[in-house]
């Protein structure tokens, strides 16, 4: 190519050149004339025949042109001014040959290859391209989806073990799905790349509008509060059982890759001998076996004196199946465990209701749910999960048959109004969840899946009516910002999902001031009975006052799994649930605070400023968090401010962008 300085010299060259011979021509020139007249006509003999009169002057002349090669005449209309062609049809470029889906899909694959090595792009503008070329991919050859999942996959080396990750029979026909239905080149592609995969900045959080949502305003001046009536009831809380019926006791219980405790897996440092056997209740890498489940369910009556009379009411806040992989999910896994587990439920800690909510594992595909609006059998293919736990729940007596209606057609969400006058509401939070890919479709809409308004229409008529309200589900909004989606779309109050016994406080204006007149609800989140990860196993009962349903203690029991290996090869004894603490014991001691009064969102505010002065409390908290387990990491000065900093994060917005990273789990 010719550079543009070498053609401005050569043109400068040029006009040096020619300019004196213009001035010559027109000085001297003897045998040059000056100037010429043409006839006002055409000369019609230069051409043999026209299509029209060659000599009219309000029109050009169109002389008949035959071509000399083809021994053709060019048609009239090829220049006619007012009717001349457009759009060549006879002599069109031709299109390149269809590919087969094959062909389609190894295209795609260099074409991503390209993407990820071109060093004019940033990771992000690598990742979102290649999405939008997964999509155009999976649009046209859905069946090449999973393959191209998997190929990436080992491109990248993200696995060890591709095809049992993202197969047509693992997460590669959810992967499809979810990059044919999202904006892979906007909003929803970038935060798949940010949340996902670390590649692009996480984009802003988009801006929640409930106007309109609620019937009425709210009420000014407010109702007077309820008055306590001093009765306590008694509540069991128990979330995240995970119970493994495939555990194998004696195998390797400190394995590479996790599930632990099964016969399929081993320490590579070991391949060909157990380094840890696992025993026989269980152990911290591990998940719920059957004996370690039935211990517990026999503890916990005992423990919290309700033998004869049961319970008021119980909350299971999900997660029923193993951690397994996703290759070895299936429909009949889930259910199974779903049946063993609210049946063992209903024999133990009945005859009250359970009022449950579906976790993030128990579904199949785990992780996954997708909203009803994409319609088809892609917006239906997971309605036998809401129809099967519906079923359960009417069949153990837990819901009236209008709760159990809208369960089966909603996500399996529900809303009862319990004698007592308590409603109590019920979501699968799933839906919000940062692994359910389904999630980042349409991820700018506040509520793709419609149940967010939904629950401000049952909060209108709770509001109504002048009852109090529980909102149960599993994965939380906040804490530390890791699980749910930065758009602040969580409104509960009793969750499980992180193992660990944790709170969080919600504050008025969007958290903007942070002190006990901000401080407007408070989230439990509760241990886990299963020890994975590095945990205790434990349960947890609330006291409740009967008028107010405030919660005025919470008891947390707990059974050392450091001590689980020396009750195997007998069967005298089995392990011991002990208390660890009282909620109001451990963490009020100096705070001015009634007998009677609930432990509320200024009550907890209130812990979070003692912890800031008082570091030997913030260690308690991180103590009782792991459930005084033996495999808790030290938690220094820093680590103990983020932690307050989770406290007051009842949205995962909020931890995300106020709170540092990285010291949410013990």
């Amino acid at each position: 190519m010719v550079s543009q300085e070498l053609m401005i010299f050569a043109l400068s060259r040029l006009t040096l050149l020619c300019f004196p011979l213009a001035i010559a021509g027109v000085a001297v020139g003897e045998d040059i004339g000056s100037a010429y007249t043409a006839p006002g006509t055409f000369p019609t003999s230069v051409y043999e025949s026209y299509w029209n009169d060659p000599t009219a002057t309000s029109a050009q002349p169109q002389p008949v042109i035959s071509d000399p090669a083809t021994h053709s005449v060019f048609p009239e209309l090829l220049t006619d001014p007012a009717n001349f062609p457009k759009n060549d049809t006879i002599d069109p470029h031709p299109l390149p040959t269809a590919l087969k889906p094959s062909q389609l899909l190894q295209q795609a694959i260099g074409q991503i290859k390209s993407a990820a090595s071109n060093p004019v792009l940033d990771t992000c503008a690598r990742c979102q391209s290649s999405l939008t070329i997964a999509k155009m991919l999976v649009l046209a050859a859905p069946e090449q989806g999973p393959l191209l999942a998997e190929a990436i996959c080992v491109y990248f080396n993200y696995s060890s073990t591709c095809y049992n990750e993202y197969s047509e029979l693992a997460l590669g026909s959810l992967f499809t799905q979810v990059v044919a239905l999202g904006d892979m080149s906007g909003y929803d592609g970038q935060l798949i790349c940010a949340r996902l995969l670390s590649l692009c900045p996480v984009p802003p959080t988009v801006p929640l509008s409930m106007t309109g949502w609620f019937a009425k305003p709210k009420p000014s001046p407010l109702p007077p509060p309820k008055q306590p009536s001093g009765e306590r009831l008694k509540v069991l809380h128990v979330s995240d059982i995970h119970i493994d019926p495939r555990y194998a006791t004696g195998y390797e219980a400190n394995c590479t890759a996790y599930l632990c405790c099964r016969e399929n897996v081993w320490n590579a440092a070991s391949p060909d001998r157990v380094v840890l056997p696992a025993p026989r209740y269980g152990s911290y890498l591990c998940d719920t076996p059957m004996s370690l489940m039935l211990a517990a369910m026999q503890a916990i009556p005992v423990l919290t004196e309700t033998e004869d009379t049961g319970f008021n009411f119980s909350l299971f806040t999900g997660d029923l199946t193993a951690h397994d992989p996703d290759n070895q999910y299936s429909r009949a896994f889930v259910e199974q465990a779903q049946v063993v587990v609210y049946d063992l439920l209903k024999k133990y800690v009945g005859p009250a209701p359970v009022y449950a909510t579906l976790g993030n594992h128990d579904t199949y595909m785990q992780y996954q749910m997708i909203p009803y609006y994409v319609g088809g059998h892609l917006g239906k293919q997971f309605n036998w999960l809401y129809e099967h736990v519906s079923s359960l729940w009417y069949h153990d007596g837990w819901l009236p048959k209008n709760s159990v209606e809208y369960a089966r057609t909603h996500y399996a969400a529900y809303s009862v109004k319990r004698p007592d006058g308590l409603r109590i509401i019920s979501l699968d939070t799933d839906m919000w969840y940062h692994l359910n890919y389904f999630s980042y479709v349409n991820a700018t809409a506040p509520d793709p899946f419609g149940i967010l308004r939904w629950v401000t229409d049952e909060l209108q008529l709770a509001e109504d009516a002048g009852e109090r309200v529980w909102i149960i589900g599993h994965v939380i909004s906040g804490w530390d910002g890791t699980q749910a989606q930065l758009n602040p779309t969580n409104l509960y109050i009793f969750y499980g999902h992180n193992h660990e016994d944790q709170f969080s406080v919600f504050y008025a204006n969007n958290a903007s001031v942070m002190n006990t007149e901000t401080a407007l609800a408070v989230s439990w989140i509760s241990p886990s009975l299963t020890p994975l990860t590095n945990l205790n196993s434990g349960f947890r009962m609330y006291e409740v006052d009967s008028a107010t349903f405030e919660v005025l203690d919470a008891y947390t029991w707990i059974s050392r799994v450091d001590e689980f290996p020396s009750l195997d090869n007998q069967t005298d004894v089995g392990p011991t649930y002990f208390l660890e603490y009282s909620a109001r014991e451990a963490y009020g001691g100096s705070i001015t605070w009634g007998t009677n009064d609930p432990l509320n969102a200024t009550w907890w505010h209130l812990v979070t400023e003692q912890m800031e002065s008082n570091t030997t409390l913030g260690q308690t908290f991180r103590k009782y968090q792991s459930k005084s387990s033996a495999k808790a990491i030290p938690c220094n000065e820093t680590c103990l401010a983020a932690s307050i900093c989770y406290m007051r994060s009842g949205s995962a917005s909020l931890a995300y962008e106020n709170c540092p990273r990285g010291y949410g789990s013990t």
